[in-house]
């Protein structure tokens, strides 16, 4: 069915538009990577979707949640149960957002255009990019240790010794280096190669994962003494104060792909299989990892007598050659598999949607790999609390008002229809004024007030203990789901009292 000229829509609801119209080409606000996605693009199945999760979810990063929780003082039950649920929460979202990939071919920073306007969707293409950019860091980061660590065990000799720059060994700089380097490569190469390298990543990072548990089991003695530790904080009053800001944290780790999701379901088949794909992957692969990353934690301090959070610590324990080969190759390519599909693709559109016509997909992944590592990613990681309860449950409030936002723009105002060829056009329906929507701005902006106005910190962190807004330090625990109430609500309030009729497709 054709719906204007150079719009059609197919008969399982998906809209194609003709890239050579004349006005895309024309339009300061489009380039061949923000223009819908033809109907030979659209062409990921269930399991390149699920495989995509898988190798997103399987990373250091995640292991580091479930082992972060252990080190609180969690039971490996709790643990579970907690990022277990986060990731049936998170999931909502990412079905929600991913819908209108899927139908219109559009990626994220084009999506939000609807919600917050041509030129405001920056606002939100932005802050998204940044917060990439801090997680493209820390991966990086952690990938180039990784290797740095496992490779000199493997070498031997003074590898590890050496002139230190900035607190660390000039080798690691290197292996830092040489990392980041090669996850640029492959983004310069474009989706189409990162699809193909999250297929077989995938069940090669579950392989490694599970080896290292088999093996901590035998050293064990069994699993009984590895499942029988008990929690430190109970099932009380206590657990629940902990557990709270940590489903916020956990939902936090995708709060980020819950904004940027059609960035890849712009490439789905159908609906259902963009669907069915994240629904299989997302929340069974996060759980089935987060079990196996909290009994490796259990069971490293049964066999070591020590806490060690950090799995490429507790593999530089190894002393086979073979094994310790294994898991420096399980290393890189969980790490690379993650940071690429996560946190390098959101904001090279983000980055090109400033600048269409002089910043493209390859340019923006370049600005985000420089910024990677102008935000100094190895000062986030020196503790566990700050790690979860301070920089990921920051940022599920202010993404989280985002979602909310996004949400109640598509499903509730527009019932999920959306004039596609106007997104990229001035004085279009989503042009409101000057290219902005204020009742966007104004309700996301409320929204991460509420959420993060309150934020503080337990012990060590950047934020005073009694809150930044003291008033609102309650809600603080709760940061992602206020930043999506907040948002939503105030935005449904505004709407209708400050856009003009036609912004409503």
């Amino acid at each position: 069915m054709t719906l204007i000229e150079g719009v059609r829509e197919l008969p399982d609801g998906r809209v194609v538009v003709d890239k050579a119209d004349p006005r895309l080409t024309a339009s300061r606000y489009c380039n061949d990577d923000l223009a819908p996605t033809t109907i030979e693009q659209r062409h990921w199945n269930t399991y390149n979707f699920a495989a995509l999760w898988v190798g997103m979810s399987h990373c250091i990063p995640s292991y580091l949640l479930a082992s972060g929780l252990i080190l609180g003082g969690m039971s490996w039950v709790q643990a579970v149960m907690t990022i277990a649920i986060a990731n049936l929460v998170v999931l909502a979202p990412m079905l929600l957002n991913g819908h209108a990939g899927t139908k219109y071919g559009i990626p994220f920073p084009v999506f939000a255009r609807a919600s917050l306007g041509v030129r405001g969707a920056n606002f939100a293409a932005v802050m998204r990019a940044l917060v990439a950019c801090c997680w493209f860091g820390i991966q990086t980061w952690i990938g180039g240790e990784g290797v740095y660590i496992l490779l000199g065990k493997l070498v031997g000799g003074n590898w590890a010794q050496g002139h230190v720059v900035y607190g660390y060994p000039y080798m690691q700089w290197v292996c830092f280096a040489a990392f980041w380097v090669v996850e640029m490569l492959i983004i310069w190469r474009g989706m189409e190669t990162l699809r193909r390298f999250e297929n077989w990543a995938a069940p090669f990072v579950i392989a490694g994962a599970l080896a290292l548990f088999i093996f901590l089991v035998v050293k064990a003695g069994g699993l009984g003494s590895i499942v029988h530790q008990g929690s430190q904080l109970g099932w009380g009053s206590t657990f629940w104060h902990r557990f709270f800001p940590s489903l916020m944290g956990m939902i936090g780790f995708w709060s980020t792909l819950s904004l940027n999701i059609p960035d890849f379901t712009r490439f789905g088949a159908s609906q259902r299989k963009q669907m069915w794909g994240q629904a299989l992957g997302l929340p069974t692969t996060m759980t089935a990892f987060a079990l196996l990353a909290v009994l490796i934690t259990s069971g490293a301090e049964v066999v070591y007598h020590a806490q060690i959070w950090d799995p490429i610590q507790l593999t530089g324990r190894l002393s086979n050659p073979v094994a310790l080969a294994v898991a420096l190759l399980m290393i890189a390519v969980a790490t690379v598999s993650t940071n690429v599909a996560a946190n390098t693709v959101s904001p090279s559109y983000d980055f090109s949607n400033l600048a269409p016509r002089f910043v493209s997909f390859r340019t923006g992944g370049l600005i985000t790999g420089v910024i990677g590592i102008a935000v100094q990613p190895w000062r986030l990681l020196k503790d566990p609390n700050i790690y979860i309860y301070t920089w990921l449950t920051f940022c599920a409030g202010l993404l989280g008002a985002l979602a909310g936002l996004l949400i109640a723009d598509y499903w509730l105002v527009r019932r999920a229809r959306l004039q596609v060829d106007e997104l990229y056009l001035k004085d279009g329906r989503y042009w409101y004024q000057g290219g902005w929507n204020a009742a966007g701005v104004i309700a996301a902006l409320v929204g991460m007030v509420l959420a993060v106005g309150g934020a503080y910190s337990e012990g060590s962190g950047p934020f005073p203990s009694g809150g930044l807004i003291p008033f609102l330090k309650p809600l603080y625990d709760y940061s992602w789901a206020v930043g999506v109430a907040g948002a939503m609500i105030t935005y449904l309030i505004l709407f209708p009292l400050t856009s003009r009729r036609r912004a409503t497709a």
